[in-house]
């Protein structure tokens, strides 16, 4: 096989050679060196997880075919919580647009440099408009996803790229379906054009992040427009705004799209114009029920486009959903090598297992001592649940740290604020659920700390994956309690050493005693009733329900109280455990 081939797989199984250059690169792709060997495991202490600052340095000459997210962004990603029994506020769309961008000029366009091909865009059969503003935006040479997806998708075919978070798979997609859309007749001004690019992403945040990157790359092409639809905005908001500015390429969230397919005049006919669908993150979008949704809008487009899907995982859920929306002819393009993992071997992984009524002051001697040993710290705290979330944000706010919590349940503009203010500054503590576990690009991350069982080993390696970027070293630490060990066989391979649980102070104890007891009640309550939830319906703590009330009552003597709060009736009903022994009802 020649150095510029690809080896693609079709729908059936077969493979098939494909010559990579067929939209005339001239740069054949280079041979890459292998993985740099993973840190050994071994029990260490916990100042060995805190007590270095950490830089890139020499460290950057080792190349890994990690992901990086090229592009500078500020957007963040997340994940549906699993007990929302509310609704959360949001502003308007204009406010949930307003995203900070970087905008990181020169060759590199913003990725690390030991993660790009050799191939420049120049050397690809792109029009001179599309040409020019990607010279604008500051990307001379391809990633090596761009590198290897761009010739396959210019031809036309139908493409499922594996492509790791941050790679540069949103250029990969955005600038060929752009060519595509600047070959139709459009006519300026057209009160209702049809949808031509229809790019569906599991996020608000990550549909965000790809309008702002089309953005720039429609520059010069006058004619098309942009548009995001997503959840936690007004309808009629979106409605009115797509009436004002008419658009070609729309950005939406799967729910709301079908919101406005089945509420908004005319606009199920402006979809039949689609001639490119994007499913971005389909692993993701499928992990968060949109299933159904996906299929029922794939029904109400043209079938006779082309389709894209680009996913970090290709588990069977997303195979069969390549099924139902591709032609059989389909190319599988897979840009992750074997054995290159999604963690960083910057990364030092270590694991700390203790009893729930030790996490906060745990947690609060490693932060203390993280603050004092790096005067430039930036620390994110992933937590299981939106109001766990809160619940720790509140009591480390009372220990004196500076805190900024982020996660679902705060309106879109608060997380704009604090996603911004948080990627530009030093010396913060972010306290998140998983609104900013994938696809976020916040430099200069030192250490990220897991509190509780991540729902599985892709998140844990998604959250992990928010430090040791570009480069630069970090460290992460994994915090659980002795019940939730079975976890670490997940994660068994990814070199994760275990962490001496280190002595806590008296003083430390009675700080924290008071800092979680001038935590407001209704917070211990939603904490709680959160809690309860993610475990609830978690496969193994969940199956023994008087086990895991039992464990309930130990996270709530963690929070300083006596007895278990109270659970609505409904709400029990919704988990199934309204006839269980021990819970609490009102």
């Amino acid at each position: 096989m020649a150095s510029g081939d690809l080896l693609l797989r079709a729908h059936a199984g077969a493979p098939v050679l494909a010559r990579a250059f067929s939209c005339r690169l001239l740069v054949p792709a280079r041979r890459r060196s292998g993985l740099i060997s993973p840190l050994a495991a071994s029990k260490v202490g916990i100042a060995d997880v805190v007590g270095r600052v950490r830089s890139g340095g020499a460290d950057q000459k080792r190349r890994r075919r990690d992901a990086k997210e090229g592009f500078g962004f500020s957007g963040v990603a997340t994940r549906r919580e699993l007990i929302d029994d509310e609704k959360v506020e949001q502003d308007e769309e204009d406010e949930a647009l307003k995203l900070g961008v970087e905008k990181n000029g020169g060759e590199t366009g913003g990725v690390d440099g030991s993660y790009l091909s050799e191939t420049r865009f120049d050397q690809c059969a792109i029009s001179p408009l599309s040409m020019k503003a990607v010279k604008d935006a500051g990307y001379e040479r391809m990633t090596e996803v761009q590198e290897a997806t761009l010739p396959i998708i210019l031809q036309g075919k139908d493409v499922l790229a594996k492509a790791k978070t941050g790679t540069g798979k949103t250029v990969a997609f955005l600038l060929p379906a752009i060519e595509v859309l600047s070959t139709l007749p459009h006519q300026r001004g057209q009160l209702r054009p049809p949808i031509n690019l229809l790019v569906m992403c599991p996020t608000r945040e990550l549909a965000n992040q790809v309008a702002v990157e089309a953005r720039k790359l429609l520059r010069y092409h006058r004619t098309l427009g942009v548009q995001v639809v997503i959840g936690g905005t007004r309808l009629t908001q979106e409605q009115r705004s797509m009436q004002a500015n008419p658009c070609q390429i729309l950005v939406a969230t799967p729910g709301r799209l079908k919101d406005h397919l089945e509420n908004t005049p005319g606009f199920s006919t402006r979809l039949k114009g689609v001639k490119v669908l994007v499913l971005d993150e389909a692993d993701r979008l499928l992990d968060m029920g949109f299933r159904r949704d996906i299929e029922k809008i794939i029904a109400s487009i043209p079938r006779e486009r082309q389709t894209l899907l680009f996913s970090a995982t290709v588990p069977e859920e997303v195979r069969q959903i390549s099924h139902v929306a591709m032609k059989k002819d389909y190319r599988f393009i897979n840009t992750v090598k074997e054995g290159d993992e999604e963690t960083h071997a910057q990364v030092s992984q270590m694991y700390m297992v203790a009893p729930l009524d030790l996490h906060f002051s745990i947690l609060y001697d490693v932060l203390k001592k993280h603050v004092a040993e790096d005067a430039d710290y930036k620390v994110i705290i992933f937590c299981t649940t939106a109001m766990v979330t809160k619940l720790v944000a509140e009591v480390l706010s009372q220990l004196k740290l500076n805190i900024r919590e982020i996660h679902s349940r705060k309106s879109q503009s608060a997380r704009t604020k604090v996603s911004d203010e948080f990627r530009k500054s030093k010396g913060l503590i972010l306290v998140s659920s998983d609104v900013s576990a994938r696809g976020v690009d916040y430099p200069d991350v030192t250490l990220v700390i897991q509190v509780g069982v991540p729902a599985d080993r892709e998140q844990y390696i998604h959250r992990l994956g928010r430090t040791g970027r570009k480069g630069k070293e970090g460290q992460g630490l994994l915090l659980l309690a002795p019940w939730e060990k079975y976890f670490l066989g997940a994660v068994k391979d990814l070199s994760i050493a275990e962490s001496a649980v280190p002595p806590v102070d008296s003083s430390v104890e009675t700080e924290v005693r008071n800092a979680v007891r001038k935590v407001e009640m209704k917070s211990k309550e939603c904490a709680y009733q959160a809690w309860l939830g993610y475990y609830n319906s978690n496969k193994t703590i969940g199956r023994d329900k008087s086990r895991l009330v039992h464990l309930a009552e130990e996270f709530s003597q963690s929070m300083g109280l006596a007895v278990p709060p109270a659970i609505p009736r409904n709400i029990l009903r919704k988990m199934g455990l309204n006839n269980v022994p021990g819970l609490r009802s009102s």
